[in-house]
């Protein structure tokens, strides 16, 4: 099985620290959504991972090899950083059979995939009249042609109407069960929610958080409170919650207590509630929390 291990991952232009000692684990089997504001790294640290660019300090190991070490790098790690890199005279048949021979790979193997992402019907088009989400498939099939079982994938829902973007879903999900190892990079978070596992949070090129998305969500949820005596619950409970925030004249939003122990304080100090509800935070929220200038002030 051939997991991502980033140690301790730096990378200065100058004086600018585009990455700083960055370290986080994917996992094999799983969909690992790389989230960050922009210009935060995300980038920079994959393209990092197949040698693309150089590390100040620090390392990436695939499988437990460095890519440079990995004999035919292409059969274990394939990369989608734009999708942009077409001769626009080329079809996209002529495109896969060129980098199929470049890699010694059998020339089936390009008729499976342009089935496999959905292009077989557009296979003797040019490329150069592709739209942007039919590039990105195309990228996607030159990415696999050493089937490899580790991808690394930098905005590849860019371009992708909404059926696109199920296929997509659809599409990385039967990798990941197949045991690969996904590693995503996105900024539409409604999209990646609804395929990631794990999730790894930077900014300003430093980790943030990392971990399986249930975690993080069931550890960032709120308990919105409704109550008449709203000012002195809030007084009690933010000696035991991790947040108390006032929402609404009769409404306390709560983290780090759950409903039972709120209402457990409610009554020890004769206080009234009118209603008690457990909010689950989306992706996008945990991201803005985590991400925001007040968090990190």
């Amino acid at each position: 099985m051939s997991g991502i291990e980033v140690r301790n991952l730096s990378k200065r232009y100058g004086p600018v620290t585009a990455v700083d000692d960055l370290s986080f684990t994917v996992r094999p089997g799983a969909v690992t959504a790389f989230l960050g504001p922009n210009g935060a790294g995300k980038t920079t640290t994959m393209r990092m991972m197949v040698d693309q660019v150089a590390p100040t300090s620090g390392n990436v190991t695939i499988g437990g090899r460095r890519y440079r070490d990995i004999p035919r790098p292409t059969t274990v790690v394939g990369a989608v950083f734009d999708a942009a890199s077409f001769h626009p005279q080329h079809s996209a048949r002529d495109h896969l059979k060129i980098y199929a021979a470049m890699g010694g790979y059998p020339g089936d193997r390009v008729e499976e995939l342009l089935s496999l992402v959905g292009l077989a019907e557009a296979a003797g088009r040019k490329t150069g009249g592709f739209s942007t989400g039919m590039r990105q498939r195309l990228n996607l099939a030159t990415a696999l042609l050493g089937d490899p079982r580790v991808l690394l994938l930098d905005e590849p829902s860019n371009g992708l109407d909404p059926e696109g973007m199920a296929w997509l879903r659809s599409f990385l999900r039967g990798l990941a069960d197949g045991g690969r190892t996904i590693l995503v990079s996105s900024h539409v978070l409604s999209e990646v929610q609804q395929v990631a596992d794990d999730v790894v949070v930077i900014r300003q090129g430093r980790l943030l958080t990392a971990g399986p998305l249930y975690e993080l969500s069931s550890a960032a949820q709120a308990v919105r409170v409704t109550t008449p005596d709203a000012t002195r619950l809030s007084q009690i409970l933010a000696r035991e919650a991790d947040l108390v925030d006032a929402d609404g004249p009769q409404g306390l939003r709560v983290r780090g207590l759950d409903p039972a122990q709120i209402a457990d304080l409610a009554a020890a100090h004769g206080l009234r509630i009118h209603g008690l509800t457990t909010e689950h935070p989306s992706l996008e929220q945990l991201f803005l929390d985590l991400t925001s200038e007040r968090t990190h002030a």
